[in-house]
């Protein structure tokens, strides 16, 4: 019999909340943590506005010094992995050490280390670039930083796909599981994107929104307004442990994941098909693996970036694989209040769909005033809705066609 997955532990920091508690209360009343970006000057630049966790203190699980020689997305990461590990109430030791592992990623690492110590190299000279440039910049070290923090010495890597990399990272991490090589994985991922160099790049490809007027409105999925997402940066982890490990330790358990399906579009480096062909197979890889059809999802935690094309791809690939059923739905994005969290939103969005789950709470897709005939679904508009729900699927896509899609049941037992 195949080994079941579930979810014993949840963390996240946000620009909604430094915690997942903050962030999923403010989901529930439609709030956005856009605002204009306060990091650096944005006085050259077009777009001003990003999703910051505002108020963040990595040092809450590391000191000063050793915070100075790790880069934003690994801090972020780790204080997510903290919050997840203390609500699985593991305790690491000789003995179940080598079980348990880490499989983190990030979209695109440790950006802003490497702008910063650019400038050094500019302006100082190469005798004057930190010792410690290399190690900030790699995605690996993340489940690396974890690993070594928590002592975790089981499998241990990354997962880099773009913006579907902490969903991929989820997946993977349940076939680890699933294949016996470890009882539990903490997965997830992190992005520290809002740097001059992030901003300027995405911006470049003309894929953000320039309503900097408006900020908390910037982020509209679905919406015939919408121009583009908005820049965002988190962290967040989620811990997976076999069914069998987790009730001999009397766990908790708060979700199970029954599905997961990949794909790659094999289409355009940025853009996906305006079919959502490649989103359609990796929601059917999902389902015929979960075993479960498309009239038992109740919800789905949109991928919709607030892009033009990338929100009407999704909504014919939902439409695609679940056919007449497609109109009977819940859909929402919570990148209308988040931004876009790049290498971490999938892991978030995984985290919401749990909740949703356990607090029969949708959340919303808010900013959308105007919907694009072209989006003709349920997507929850404006204002977050009590339903019960048992099933919950969470859409991740990345640049270079990459699809991931999760299905995550209320534990029955």
């Amino acid at each position: 019999m195949s080994t079941r997955v579930v979810v014993t532990g949840m963390g996240c920091v946000t620009p909604l909340g430094l915690d997942l508690s903050s962030t999923w209360a403010a989901m529930l009343r439609g709030e956005s943590g856009v605002a204009p970006i306060a990091g650096f000057d944005t006085v050259d630049h077009v777009v001003k506005i990003a999703g910051e966790c505002t108020g963040f203190d990595p040092t809450t699980i590391m000191n000063a010094k050793e915070a100075r020689r790790i880069d934003r997305f690994i801090q972020l990461g780790m204080v997510a992995a903290h919050e997840a590990w203390a609500d699985a109430g593991l305790t690491v030791t000789a003995e179940n050490s080598e079980r348990i592992g880490a499989l983190a990623g990030s979209g695109i690492g440790g950006i802003g280390s490497l702008s910063e110590q650019i400038k050094v190299l500019n302006t100082r000279g190469p005798d004057r670039v930190t010792p410690f440039l290399i190690v900030q910049m790699l995605i690996d070290l993340l489940p690396g930083h974890i690993s070594m923090d928590l002592g975790l010495r089981g499998p241990n890597f990354s997962v880099v796909s773009a913006c579907a990399t902490s969903g991929n990272s989820i997946g993977e991490a349940a076939e680890i599981i699933k294949r016996g090589d470890a009882d539990v994985m903490i997965a997830g991922g992190a992005d520290a994107g809002v740097v001059p160099i992030g901003i300027a790049a995405f911006h470049a490809m003309r894929a953000l929104s320039t309503r900097n007027d408006e900020p908390t409105k910037a982020s509209r999925p679905f919406d015939k307004d919408r121009d583009g997402f908005v820049m965002a940066e988190a962290g967040g982890m989620i811990v997976l442990e076999s069914l069998e490990h987790a009730q001999a330790r009397g766990a908790t358990i708060h979700a199970e994941l029954v599905g997961y399906g990949l794909s790659a579009d094999a289409y355009h480096v940025s853009a996906p098909a305006e079919d959502g062909e490649g989103a359609a197979r990796a929601m059917r890889m999902a389902l015929r693996k979960s075993g479960l059809s498309t009239r038992d999802i109740g919800y789905i935690n949109a991928h919709a970036t607030s892009t033009p094309l990338g929100d009407r791809s999704e909504t014919n690939g939902i439409k695609a694989v679940f056919g007449p059923a497609a109109y009977d739905l819940a859909v929402s994005s919570t990148k209308s209040m988040t931004g876009h969290l790049l290498g971490a939103a999938g892991v978030v969005e995984a985290i919401v769909c749990v909740k949703a789950i356990q607090d029969g709470m949708l959340p919303p897709t808010i900013n959308l005033d105007n919907p694009d005939p072209a989006c003709d679904l349920d997507y929850v508009p404006n204002v977050a809705r009590e339903r019960p729900l048992e099933i919950a699927m969470s859409n991740s896509f990345g640049f270079g066609g990459h699809n991931s899609s999760l299905i995550l049941k209320a534990f029955r037992g």
